[in-house]
């Protein structure tokens, strides 16, 4: 349970912690109190990506259409993004939370943290925090008439989540095989694990596992 073995450790994970509710109802609680229990699973997965060495994390917390679900899920995940982001406030991250902060369901309390990184600590990790997120509201940033005869590069710095780097593996959790949206650019070469567990059970042995089969890899960028 260490990197000494590894070939290579992903200088960015990206995080899709699902099964929240799903967690719940084996659990005999209501769907919406799932999320409150995905919290603390969030600060281990801190610690323990720090201390491997990874660089940069992004967590997907709750996306434009996740607030068409009930009223009381939607504020309960809304509370949740917003305990997870203050938890690690003033460790060794660089928080940034990417979003539509311009929509009432953009909590107020992240409004400091919005779509700008702020240093915490000795900043010895990017993290990011996707809330009230859309594929299409990023993309829409690059996609006007000003990004005619722009090269590839300089439209791809237009978009809302242009400060976040590619990603090298994305984890995620609940046995869903799909990135329901997630960061569509950052992810195209991204190799992409499942967990089958639900992410309030998250273990470290669920980061070992994946970090063993992403040394796996054959890792060519298409080349």
């Amino acid at each position: 349970m260490n990197n000494i073995n590894y070939k290579r450790i992903p200088l960015h994970i990206g995080i899709i912690p699902d099964g929240n509710r799903r967690w719940a109802q084996s659990n005999n609680k209501e769907k919406h109190e799932g999320y409150e229990f995905g919290v603390e699973p969030g600060i281990k997965l801190y610690d323990t990506c720090l201390n491997l060495g990874v660089k940069e994390l992004t967590f997907y917390g709750f996306t434009t259409d996740n607030t068409k679900r009930p009223s009381s899920q939607t504020k309960a995940f809304q509370k949740a993004c917003v305990d997870a982001v203050f938890s690690l406030i003033n460790k060794d991250a660089n928080i940034l939370v990417v979003g539509n902060s311009d929509s009432p369901v953009f909590p107020k309390e992240l409004l400091p943290y919005a779509n700008k990184r702020v240093n915490f600590g000795k900043g010895l990790i990017n993290v990011n925090f996707l809330i009230n997120y859309g594929w299409s509201w990023d993309l829409n940033y690059c996609l006007t008439d000003k990004s005619r005869g722009k090269k590839t590069s300089e439209i791809i710095n237009s978009l809302a989540s242009s400060e976040i780097s590619r990603i090298d593996l994305i984890i995620r959790w609940g046995g869903r095989r799909r990135l329901s949206g997630f960061l569509p650019v950052q992810s195209v070469y991204s190799d992409f694990y499942i967990i089958n567990d639900y992410w309030p059970n998250f273990k470290t042995d669920h980061i070992y596992d994946a970090l063993n089969w992403y040394d796996t890899q054959d890792i060519t960028l298409g080349g």
